[in-house]
């Protein structure tokens, strides 16, 4: 029997940090879209009581000999008990043979700083290279992340954010802020769009929290929240107006949140819309004005969780 490699979060953690993780994004968007990855449809088990979700991600490389399952979980009522919101942890299987080469129990850690590394390959190529103020809707830990992210592609220290939640809003503000932040919470999400022209919006609204109205030109949304059905951030009228429309999996997208909202069977509305990994790969253009209001809305992945995995456990 083969030996099988355990990781803690703290084991994890020091792996991370010799890590190009917006690096490895790209590449891992760019092999997805060239259709060097196989990843079916993810799974999703929703839980009414205590509100949460869990979401199974999976998938290979076909150059690769190994296979991936991921587990990550959020639940909404975890931070009142002085709990992190996400949990999960991966599963690394030999192709060859089906056996377990190694768990990585990485409580949803690997998961996060993914998903905010996507938000910064998305601003790299689409938000504009003058930005004064980063916009942020939401208070949770991608509103975090995804902020410190940015910094490697698009720095700025100004905040202006505005979360559903006062307290857990000012909250927010006061961790940035030690972190050498300076943050204005706004008193609503249309000022965050109105102050800034690179938002992020990290939430799991049921229902639009921005609408096309109050977009300014050249601004550009980094979508995140909505990654299941149940879940949407942004008007439809948003991504119909936008002059560029981004998505992680053209497939994936269609099933959930902002694409299903404003699409919905409309294939040739899908067309339109371009892959990450095909920007990423100049297969298609990024922004090309000023002007141009350009949405990137991301569901995440199951490659970016395999990139993850074989980056950690090659360090």
């Amino acid at each position: 029997m083969t030996s099988i490699t355990f990781l803690n979060p703290d084991e994890i953690e020091e792996r991370v940090g010799n890590l190009d993780v917006v690096g490895l994004m790209e590449q891992a968007f760019a092999a997805f879209s060239k259709g060097e990855a196989v990843m079916p449809m993810p799974g999703e088990l929703l839980i009414e009581d205590p509100p949460g979700e869990v979401h199974l991600k999976y998938g290979y490389f076909k150059s690769g000999d190994t296979y991936v399952i991921k587990i990550a979980s959020g639940f909404w009522n975890n931070p009142a008990k002085g709990l992190s919101s996400s949990d999960g942890l991966l599963l690394v299987f030999r192709k060859e043979t089906g056996e377990l080469a190694a768990v990585l129990n990485d409580r949803g850690r690997l998961t996060d700083l993914r998903t905010a590394a996507a938000g910064a390959v998305a601003a790299k190529h689409l938000a504009s290279t003058d930005v004064d103020t980063i916009g942020v809707i939401g208070n949770g830990i991608q509103a975090e992340l995804q902020v410190l992210a940015l910094q490697a592609v698009r720095p700025c220290k100004n905040v202006v954010a505005w979360g559903r939640n006062p307290e857990r809003t000012s909250a927010y503000a006061k961790r940035m802020e030690e972190k050498g932040f300076t943050v204005e919470i706004a008193p609503s999400a249309s000022d965050v769009a109105a102050r800034s022209r690179l938002i992020v919006t990290a939430t799991a609204s049921p229902s639009p929290l921005l609408q096309w109205s109050d977009i300014r030109l050249g601004t550009h949304i980094t979508a995140i929240g909505a990654d299941s059905a149940d879940k949407q951030e942004l008007a439809e009228a948003i991504i119909r107006n936008a002059d560029i429309v981004v998505t992680d999996s053209r497939r994936q997208a269609i099933t959930r949140g902002e694409l299903l909202r404003a699409y919905g069977e409309d294939s040739a509305a899908l067309s339109r819309v371009a892959e990450i990994g095909e920007i990423v790969s100049g297969i298609a253009k990024g922004r090309t004005s000023e002007r141009q209001v350009t949405v990137t809305t991301l569901s995440g992945l199951a490659v970016q969780d395999i990139a993850m995995a074989s980056a950690v456990l090659s360090g």
